[in-house]
């Protein structure tokens, strides 16, 4: 398997840099750069202490990790968040405390996120006075009868 060399600053040197921690994962680990807690139904902007540039034709997504999610009913605002590659400034992750009456705490270091990189297509956008037909047409949410 290939890799893509992605440029990578360290701001906080006191934090590791992202790592996968399996082989064959998609996301590689980012870190709080600080202490903090979050009260129910709170939410943070969150440091991780690097910055990237991601060639041209690439995007890094942050997602939300699972255990703290099912665990402590953390997970991210904006998800996935949006890393363009022509962004050069901090990655921070938009953390919220979903459950509704613990408080969560987090120390320097502590996984907060993962970071997917991927190829994206850019579209050329087209317009058209109708649009060509499918099995699906114009029916939305809950069209296909399940919950």
């Amino acid at each position: 398997m290939s890799q893509l060399k992605v440029l990578i600053k360290r701001l906080d040197p006191s934090v590791p840099l992202p790592h996968y921690a399996k082989g064959g994962d998609a996301g590689a680990d980012l870190v709080t750069t600080k202490d903090f807690t979050l009260a129910p139904g709170e939410r943070a902007l969150i440091p991780t202490g690097i910055s990237i540039a991601l060639p041209n034709g690439y995007v890094a997504l942050v997602h939300p990790r699972s255990g703290l999610a099912i665990k402590h009913g953390v997970t991210l605002v904006n998800t996935p968040g949006t890393i363009d590659a022509g962004y050069r400034g901090e990655i921070a992750c938009i953390l919220i405390n979903h459950d509704s009456k613990e408080s969560v705490s987090f120390k320097k270091g502590d996984r907060i996120a993962q970071l997917v990189i991927q190829q994206v297509e850019r579209a050329q956008f087209i317009q058209v006075e109708e649009l060509p037909g499918s099995g699906r047409g114009n029916d939305g949410f809950g069209s296909t009868g399940v919950a």
